[in-house]
């Protein structure tokens, strides 16, 4: 997955959104509106159609994942992740202890 940029402030992104939303029905599909507005924006038709897509699916016109719940989901897989680190930290070092206790007594 790559890394995306934030070329775009998300006050640019939302007008843009905006822009096609208000002028959608002067063109005869969604596509020719986005490839009219993207120039106009200097991204890619591409760039534009993706923000509609998401922008629709956190509003609830299309199904979908929202971002919030992306991001929810996201540091959850983060927290997740920390969480199996520490378990396997703590899993070696009760080992290391109860061998170490295991060693003292039979010294004794």
């Amino acid at each position: 997955m790559s890394k995306k940029s934030n070329k775009f402030s998300p006050e640019v992104r939302e007008r843009a959104v905006r822009m096609v939303q208000e002028h959608r029905g002067e063109y005869p599909s969604l596509w020719a509106a986005i490839e009219s507005i993207a120039p106009k924006i200097g991204c890619v038709p591409q760039t534009l159609n993706e923000w509609v897509k998401r922008d629709e699916i956190d509003t609830g016109a299309r199904a979908g994942v929202t971002t919030t719940d992306l991001q929810r989901l996201k540091d959850l897989e983060r927290e997740n992740k920390e969480l199996r680190k520490a378990n396997e930290i703590l899993k070696l070092a009760s080992a290391f202890f109860a061998q170490a206790e295991l060693d003292r007594r039979l010294k004794s």
